[in-house]
């Protein structure tokens, strides 16, 4: 909503397609149009002075000393013919949008946001109608909706290939999350929120930030995940050039919120809120207002590029002992936030003992016997497979020279939804000769001897790609990380 600064006239006028604003003063009166555009009905005075009232009470949550009131507009006998939001002027030149744009320092400001919104919605009301709108199939639905919105469009031919790839992505992504989002649903997650948290509506001032505008004229797209509602203005501002920004807010609200959300989750809601954003300037497009389509395109990239960031993958780490598996997918899971399975410490817990005790024994003796060996692939399946449902990618550390092995991961991945991503760790004999006689502790127990007879026994592995270790850790790092696309 556009209200004056300091350096405004006293007097403006603001309009949109729904209201007119009148800015005077140290205050501003909101008039809405007595319109029906399907989503909202103000075609008469008394849904007016409902949504006048709606708007004011909902938005005094977040902004008590900005909503001021409802103020009655007296026709020619003195009767009420219409009403008025009756708001505090907020200064323009403080908007986050144009501090953001500005090169401001709003570090500081936006901490404070991520601790006001995360006690929002701490005491934000809850209850079994408003975590419906919480969970997967409710999320689908409004993926559903913006997706046949955009279908009856007519768009340039490149976007329509765009919109196709984000609905594959979107959808491909809810298909195996049902455990993620019933944890959402049963944590209390789901909130009556502000529903349009944008950087235009938040003003920042001496004494704290004001968040204006909430979404009123309907409750249930107001109902939803805290992290969706956080992931707005996350979005808005990797909008304006401000990624980096975004992705702060976010972990802020992650602590203050106390939320262990997976960062697929987060990519996900914010390349949701983008959609949305790039529906909109289609929509605009449409109706004539044909500089809104560049935008609409950037949103709809944007979009994309969360999606495929936010991928849910099982990324196997393979290869023969001595190679460099273990140390690769160790860097795969710090630099990308995923969890790691170790085929080595899975083999000895399930064996009762100590992970740098050491079970040296010759090849498939001992519990490297066949039977131990598919017992702890199973094992690590069954685990990999229950933190995809949840939303998180895994690592898992293990030989995986054997296709039947291999043949079961691409099942659970396929169970669940996720991109099975296989990578092969190679090196030259005499390199990993020489790292198995250095080796001192650790957990793996594989000598040269173990190495060697592994090497006739492993099976063919033509997906996997490669990564050549010979050079640094770094080395091999970059040459994975070129199949594992970050935002």
């Amino acid at each position: 909503m556009g209200m004056g600064g300091r350096h405004e006239p006293f007097a403006a006028v603001r309009e949109t397609h729904v209201a007119v604003v009148l800015l005077l003063g140290a205050h501003a009166y909101k008039l809405k149009k007595p319109v029906d555009v399907g989503f909202l009905d103000f075609s008469t005075r008394e849904k007016r002075l409902s949504a006048c009232r709606r708007e004011v009470e909902l938005n005094r949550r977040l902004a008590p000393d900005v909503y001021l009131g409802v103020a009655d507009v007296s026709g020619p006998g003195g009767a009420p013919c219409d009403h008025l939001v009756v708001m505090r002027r907020m200064p323009d030149d403080r908007r986050l949008s144009a501090l953001v744009a500005a090169g401001e320092p709003v570090a500081d400001v936006l901490r404070r946001i991520a601790r006001m919104i995360a006690v929002f919605h701490a005491g934000a009301e809850r209850g079994p109608e408003i975590s419906a709108q919480g969970g997967r199939d409710a999320l689908r639905a409004r993926w559903r909706a913006s997706f046949d919105q955009v279908r009856g469009l007519r768009l340039a031919r490149r976007d329509e290939a765009l919109v196709a790839e984000i609905q594959r992505c979107a959808f491909g992504f809810l298909d195996g999350r049902e455990a993620l989002f019933d944890a959402r649903v049963a944590d209390g997650r789901i909130v009556d929120g502000h529903g349009d948290l944008l950087a235009d509506d938040i003003f920042c001032l001496a004494d704290g930030p004001r968040v204006l505008d909430c979404l009123e004229f309907d409750d249930k797209l107001r109902w939803l995940d805290g992290l969706d509602d956080i992931a707005f203005l996350a979005m808005d501002l990797e909008r304006l050039g401000a990624a980096d920004l975004g992705a702060r807010l976010l972990d802020w609200y992650a602590e203050f919120a106390a939320d262990p959300a997976p960062p697929s989750l987060r990519h996900h809601y914010l390349a949701y809120r983008a959609f949305v954003r790039a529906k909109v300037g289609w929509v605009r497009c449409e109706q004539g207002e044909a500089s809104a389509a560049a935008g609409a395109t950037a949103h709809a990239e944007l979009a994309l590029r969360h999606l495929r960031a936010g991928e849910v993958r099982l990324v196997l780490v393979g290869g023969l002992p001595g190679t460099g598996k273990s140390t690769l997918a160790g860097q795969l899971a710090d630099r990308l936030g995923m969890v790691l399975l170790s085929s080595d410490r899975l083999r000895k817990e399930l064996a009762g003992i100590s992970p740098i005790t050491s079970a040296a024994d010759d090849y498939r003796h001992g519990i490297y016997a066949p039977e131990h060996t598919d017992r702890t692939y199973r094992e690590l399946l069954v685990r990999a497979a229950a933190l995809l449902a949840r939303g998180e990618s895994v690592v898992v550390d293990a030989s995986w020279t054997s296709e039947r092995h291999r043949r079961l991961a691409a099942e659970a991945a396929e169970r669940t939804s996720s991109a099975l991503v296989p990578l092969r760790c190679t090196a030259p004999a005499e390199v990993t000769v020489r790292r198995l006689r250095s080796r001192r502790g650790g957990v793996s127990d594989a000598g040269p001897g173990v190495a060697a007879a592994m090497a006739v026994d492993a099976d063919d592995w033509p997906q996997a790609w490669t990564v050549d270790t010979t050079g640094s850790p770094r080395t091999a790092l970059r040459q994975a990380l070129r199949v594992l696309p970050t935002a």
